[in-house]
């Protein structure tokens, strides 16, 4: 070394302290870098702006969730119908009479009901200015436009009445809800018709099931944390082309933490407009859900609203943490006069910092129980083990694809230029992956959760449908009605079987109620030898047979059937008061040659315990107060046999009910939840791939003068594009493997709270599936891009 000059050096200058005025100037400084920063300063904040957009468009997706679920219940419960204390309504000029006219169409529910109002000014149901009369309905746009539609044709033929008005949507649960009021002239009590006076009834709603809050708490953080990662990496785009830029402001006298500040206010001017963008995205999004339905969910416009308090959170926190996230990245990038030193070889990434995040979350949720949802900080301590799991995963993401492509040698060339690129800075190609990283492995822990709890909600039901699939009832008896039902359903295409029955009760005459009010009853079911069949075990039958079945032996109902049901005994029937002073009452004595036979199963699954009897022997047409059932057996490969079964049954009485059986149902609470949670699953893995593609465009724009070079020594275009597939692949098949290990491990930490065993280690692969074609969809998408930047364009410089 020579020695230039042996006086000592000049003392450093003192660093100049400034104020707040100062450091706001600095902000400033930074905000008019992006915005005066020509065309590649706008593309870049306009990235930025839209990747923090679409994080901000979900965030109040999120945060009108309760608003929503506020909005629908309240419209739900003022067009329930009204409850008396004291019981049904008295007629006045306000009252209306109402019957159910719910039915099904394939795969759809349309409410509504019957209605007849008893005076001048009838009670109104909500989004209804007047009620319909004789032969005519107002119906819901949704109903309307299905009715119109080819589709409809044979709900045209069931709802076929003069439309006469539209239900607004005050009366509605949301734009897709298929609901009718139709007028009648033939309700009457008598038919099973009810009176109210007035509309709007809130139920009290159980607590929900603890279970079920861990599921809706994992929903949430699996679903939101993903969002929160990639708003961190977007307000991080085009940072080297703007390290570069703060090198040229330390050339002309800005010190290191002024170029800080600079660089904040930069990230901040992005972040603000992507606020705005997202404010944008979420106004537009929410227009849309008035016409588009996911997974049977959707509201309207208005119901979308987020919670004032966390709508102001959401619109600054998302800044501030613009500039934390800058700020952070910015501590490890010396920032020189002459340039930044990024790219000399930086120390090794350690684990041992890394490792203590997901323990934490871990160990919280060792430590944990299942709860209900009023235990706000046991909810919330669940939600941070969680949470710590899954930032953990991206911290240790980093580390692994560090560690591992350190240690890639060879290959071909596209695998080389890769790797290559890969050994100099991981970062970017972590980043990239850091969002699908993490919802992969909370897909994969709340798919394994899902399904440990499945069997708990969801039950055998006792149904046979192999002997049937419909049941149809009308709450007033008639063995005309009966007959006809079992005539007409038999004709209705694709209809193999019918069984008919008239039911009804029955007790000992003279019997009087005990100190509880209670009378003794045994149910008479009148039918066919043949509808008699299916609920006991008949030797013989013919017309005017009649038979006691006593069902379980040592049951209650079979010790009242042995009591009530002896041969001979004096019995009344359709007596609503009991002891026989009810006047219409029926008086019958059993004949004593009944028979007793053993029960059996029928379609529903019940076991019939009681008398049956032949219509030879009871007339069913003396009777008020009773229920008429059709069990049906279709053949399910008849096209719509379903609904030409409906069709007649809506043609004989629009209060007959038609109901399909099921051998397994779901708790309507778990059902909500899973098509909520498969709704925001959609949305996040599209926001995820979105954030995929405009990163990868990102980091294909810093390396656009690169690209350039090699297309111009002579590197071929496809050599660049299998690179390019390479240095995306490495980082996503080792964030699978983390995400797989990290979705299991949080799966079985969930499950062991519930005292659940895991019943599928391979939940994993559908979910992995998903997350490669995402990034290969992205790959795909980027490759134009990619052609466009290997121009010879590439190489000029300003």
């Amino acid at each position: 070394m020579t020695l230039l000059d042996d006086r000592p050096a000049a003392p450093a200058p003192a660093p100049v302290r400034q104020g707040f005025g100062g450091r706001l100037r600095d902000l400033g400084v930074g905000v008019r870098c992006a915005v005066a920063g020509g065309r590649e300063g706008w593309i870049r904040t306009l990235l930025t702006a839209i990747g923090v957009g679409l994080g901000v468009a979900v965030l109040l997706g999120a945060a009108s969730v309760p608003t929503l679920l506020e909005e629908r219940d309240a419209r739900g419960a003022a067009r329930q119908l009204g409850v008396e204390p004291g019981g049904p309504a008295e007629r006045s000029d306000r009252s209306v009479l109402l019957s159910d006219a719910s039915s099904d169409f394939r795969a759809d529910s349309i409410d509504g009901y019957l209605v007849r109002p008893d005076g001048a000014h009838p009670a109104l149901p909500p989004g209804v200015d007047k009620l319909p009369g004789p032969g005519e309905m107002v119906v819901s746009p949704a109903l309307r436009e299905l009715l119109d539609s080819p589709d409809g044709k044979l709900l045209k033929e069931r709802y076929a009445y003069r439309d006469v008005g539209t239900i607004a949507p005050a009366g509605l649960h949301d734009p897709f809800d298929l609901y009718v009021y139709i007028g009648s002239d033939e309700l009457s009590t008598d038919r099973g018709a009810r009176r109210f006076d007035h509309w709007g009834h809130t139920f009290p709603s159980p607590p929900m099931d603890p279970v079920l809050v861990l599921m809706v708490v994992l929903a949430c953080v699996v679903l939101l944390v993903p969002v929160a990662i990639f708003i961190a990496t977007a307000v991080r785009f085009g940072g080297e082309r703007r390290d570069r830029r703060l090198a040229a402001l330390r050339l002309v006298g800005a010190d290191v933490r002024m170029t800080r500040r600079m660089a904040a206010g930069e990230a901040l001017f992005g972040a603000a407009l992507g606020v705005v963008f997202g404010a944008g995205f979420f106004l537009s999004a929410r227009q849309s859900l008035a016409h588009v339905e996911v997974w049977r969910l959707s509201a309207f416009p208005s119901d979308l609203s987020p919670v004032p308090v966390l709508g102001l959170l959401i619109v600054l926190a998302v800044p501030l943490a613009a500039i934390g996230v800058t700020l952070f990245a910015l501590r490890s990038v010396a920032i020189e006069p002459l340039g930044v030193v990024r790219e000399r070889r930086t120390r090794r990434r350690r684990l041992w910092w890394r490792l203590p995040v997901p323990a934490a979350g871990a160990v919280l949720l060792l430590t944990s129980e299942a709860v209900d949802s009023t235990d706000t900080f046991a909810v919330v301590r669940i939600a941070a083990g969680i949470a710590l799991l899954l930032i953990g995963l991206v911290l240790v993401l980093p580390w692994l694809v560090e560690a591992v492509v350190g240690r890639l040698r060879g290959g071909p060339v596209p695998w080389q230029l890769a790797t290559r690129r890969l050994q100099l800075s991981s970062t970017a190609a972590s980043r990239a992956v850091a969002g699908i990283t993490i919802a992969v492995a909370g897909g994969i822990a709340l798919q394994m959760f899902v399904v440990g709890i499945e069997d708990d909600f969801t039950k055998a039901t006792g149904q046979d449908p192999r002997r049937a699939q419909l049941v149809a009832n009308a709450d007033f008896p008639s063995g005309k009605l009966a007959r006809r039902m079992t005539d007409e359903f038999g004709r209705s295409p694709g209809v193999r079987k019918v069984v008919g029955t008239v039911d009804t009760w029955a007790a000992a005459e003279g019997a009087r109620p005990d100190h509880y009010g209670y009378v003794p009853t045994v149910t008479l079911s009148v039918g066919t030898c043949a509808a008699l069949r299916e609920k006991a075990e008949l030797p013989s039958c013919r017309d005017g047979d009649v038979f006691r079945v006593l069902g379980t032996e040592g049951g209650a109902t079979s010790r009242e059937a042995r009591h009530i049901a002896r041969p001979g005994a004096r019995l009344v029937v359709d007596d609503m008061e009991g002891g026989g002073k009810h006047r219409d009452g029926v008086r019958w004595v059993l004949p004593k040659e009944t028979r007793t036979v053993p029960s059996r199963s029928d379609a529903l699954g019940d076991r019939f315990t009681g008398i049956l009897a032949t219509p030879g022997a009871f007339d069913t047409d003396t009777l008020h107060n009773s229920m008429t059932m059709a069990q049906i057996q279709v053949d399910e490969s008849v096209p719509d046999a379903f609904e030409h079964v409906r069709n007649v049954a809506f043609r004989m009485d629009p209060s007959m009910r038609v109901w399909t059986m099921h051998a397994t149902e779901r708790d309507d609470t778990y059902a909500s939840i899973l098509r909520g949670l498969f709704t925001a699953a959609a949305i996040t893995i599209s926001l995820i791939a979105a954030s995929m593609l405009v990163s990868q465009i990102e980091q294909l724009r810093e390396r656009r003068r690169l690209l350039s070079v090699l297309v111009a020594y002579g590197t071929r275009r496809a050599t660049l594009a299998w690179s390019v597939l390479w240095q995306t692949a490495i980082p996503v098949v080792l964030g699978m493997g983390l995400a797989v290990s990290g979705g299991l491990a949080l799966g079985w930490l969930m499950l062991r709270m519930t005292g659940k065993p895991v019943t599928d280690w391979l939940v994993f692969l559908p979910l992995v599936g998903v997350g490669a074609a995402a990034v290969l969809t992205v790959t795909l998408l980027s490759l134009p891009p990619l052609y466009r930047l290997m121009r010879p364009e590439g190489l000029r410089t300003e």
